[in-house]
């Protein structure tokens, strides 16, 4: 929206990371570092943490960019929020597998068969996990597994786990020992200081093609170090509203004024809207309780009261308390309907079964008369009667003359 007006190609302050702007700081040197010793170990765990945007996708995303074309096949692992089985089934669609219905044990010799391949062709694998802080502890020990695939003394995967820092915090837990072991090192990324933020601020914008436009006063980079706290995307997003407001302003040179104004835009953006204090009235006008079925709604503005900070506070925790035993009383309440629903629940179905057996009592019994009755019709049928015979004349004897 505003490149053509400062003379730059592209936008200096995106969000998405892309390794054409990485900026190489203390910090961030270091830690590519560390993951270019753990491709050349060629074996155990390299982790690094740091804050949310401190750029480790960036150095990841650098260090991918470097390895194409050499001999490193690299899974990229992004979605961590799953169960310790399902994360070994992405590991395997990292790599490129079939693992929808696929046994837990066929997909392990598959993986297994996969690296052996590749390890023989002269290639290696390196598995990335991002966002690692959301592993499971099960998840975690299927990867420690992973990494016991051996061909003869060499290792068959290389294994790099980024998140934040509570990931630190986890591997810490007594459970992830036999892991900790495994780790060949482990490095933290922190914020920027006040003369990298500059040089990073500086970086971008020349990295965007940028000539000599826009320009700024030295004090909002000191202004823009404050307000962001040193951490890579937060500066993107505050140096980006900047661009913005000197573009809409028709201004090419940005003041700390400029900065400030920003800052307070961004942060009216974000605040969360106070509700005023209510009271709940019945119809009557008597107040109720919070929570309480209320007729109508009374506004009351609290700010004109003065009240001392003792006195406030007091009744803050007086309204507290009363709140919470409210609040214990409706849910004793709510547990004994549901009691009680229950209880009806289980009075009608015991009376619908023994409707049930009744009408089907009574079925059994008119199919048993009828079958009996039919019974008899077969057992005793009509007998024909038989005709009379006539009777036979007598002959004559032929002894009387």
């Amino acid at each position: 929206m505003y490149e053509a007006f400062y003379g730059l190609n592209v936008k200096p302050f995106q969000l998405n990371p892309d390794p054409a702007f990485y900026y190489a700081s203390k910090q961030h040197r270091r830690a590519k570092a560390y993951l270019e010793y753990g491709v050349s170990r060629n074996e155990g765990f390299i982790v690094i943490t740091g804050e949310i945007g401190a750029g480790k996708t960036m150095v990841l995303r650098s260090l991918i960019e470097g390895l194409q074309g050499s001999n490193i096949i690299t899974g990229h692992l992004v979605t961590t929020q799953l169960g310790a089985e399902d994360t070994l089934r992405m590991v395997g669609a990292a790599f490129g597998f079939r693992v929808k219905d696929v046994p837990k044990s066929e997909l392990l010799i598959t993986l297994e068969a996969f690296l052996i391949s590749q390890t023989s062709k002269g290639k290696r694998c390196l598995l990335i996990v991002d966002e690692a802080q959301n592993l499971t502890p099960r998840a975690v020990e299927e990867l420690r597994m992973l990494s016991n695939f051996q061909f003869g003394n060499q290792a068959l995967l290389q294994s790099f786990l980024v998140g934040q820092p509570e990931f630190r915090e986890i591997l810490q837990r007594p459970e992830m020992e036999q892991f900790r072991q495994r780790v060949a090192a482990t490095c933290h990324i922190g914020p920027l200081d006040k003369e990298e933020t500059r040089a990073y601020m500086e970086h971008r914008i020349k990295c965007a093609g940028g000539s000599g436009k826009p320009t700024f006063d030295p004090a909002v980079f000191d202004e823009m170090h404050k307000a962001s706290g040193g951490i890579p995307r937060r500066i993107n997003g505050l140096a980006d509203r900047l661009l913005l407001a000197g573009f809409l302003a028709e201004r090419t040179h940005l003041t700390a004024a400029d900065l400030a104004e920003v800052v307070r835009e961004v942060n009216a953006e974000n605040e969360v809207p106070q509700r005023k204090a209510t009271v709940a009235v019945s119809q009557t006008g008597e107040p109720l309780m919070p929570g309480g079925l209320a007729g109508a709604v009374l506004d009351l503005d609290l700010s004109s009261v003065n009240l001392a900070p003792e006195k406030a506070e007091d009744m803050t925790r007086q309204l507290a308390q009363l709140t919470a035993e409210q609040r214990g009383d409706q849910l004793q309440r709510l547990e004994r309907s549901l009691l009680r629903l229950e209880r009806t629940n289980l009075q009608t179905l015991a009376l619908l079964q023994k409707l049930v057996e009744s009408l089907s009592a009574k079925r059994a019994d008119k199919a048993e008369a009828a079958g009996s009755a039919r019974t008899e019709r077969l057992e005793k049928p009509e007998k024909a009667e038989k005709p009379e015979r006539p009777e036979k004349p007598e002959k004559p004897d032929s002894r009387k003359k």
